[in-house]
């Protein structure tokens, strides 16, 4: 099964709310070894002019994958797990995201590139906060492999 051209401009529904916390945001920090003080220390993060810890900048991903999860359960997507690579990601923020903030995603796929058989397929998760404002949009390219040579 091929990947479903359909798929261009699909929008999803909004993710559920995820609440930011500031354990996440620091165990973050560290599995992605970003030591600046103003995501691990409270005090540091006000110094700098934030409510709370400030979330590295890849953090986005947590609440991306919320909405990639939606595509890749589309029974009619062609997307096949086992072939597929994560081989783009961009991030375009209006601001920081900090430990309080409660998030929601929702997720557009904005393009499909056929190339000799494998599909690059680009999706952008618009990221707002609880009263609606822009945080980030995550844009991602998922590059889905072509059942040539598959077992």
């Amino acid at each position: 099964m091929a990947v479903n051209q359909d798929l261009i401009g699909r929008e999803f529904p909004p993710t559920a709310p995820y609440l930011v916390g500031r354990e996440k945001v620091r165990e973050f920090a560290r599995a992605v070894f970003a030591d600046a003080p103003q995501h691990t220390d409270v005090e540091a993060a006000r110094t700098a002019g934030f409510a709370d810890v400030v979330a590295p900048p890849t953090f986005a991903m947590v609440i991306q994958d919320q909405t990639l999860q939606q595509l890749l359960a589309e029974p009619d997507s062609g997307i096949v797990l086992a072939r597929t690579i994560h081989a783009e990601q961009r991030f375009a923020y209006t601001r920081p995201i900090v430990a309080g903030d409660e998030l929601t995603g929702r997720l557009t796929v904005t393009g499909i590139r056929m190339m000799g058989g494998n599909a690059m397929i680009t999706s952008e998760a618009e990221i707002t906060d609880a009263e609606g404002s822009h945080v980030v949009t995550a844009t991602s390219v998922l590059l889905v492999g072509s059942e040539e040579g598959a077992a």
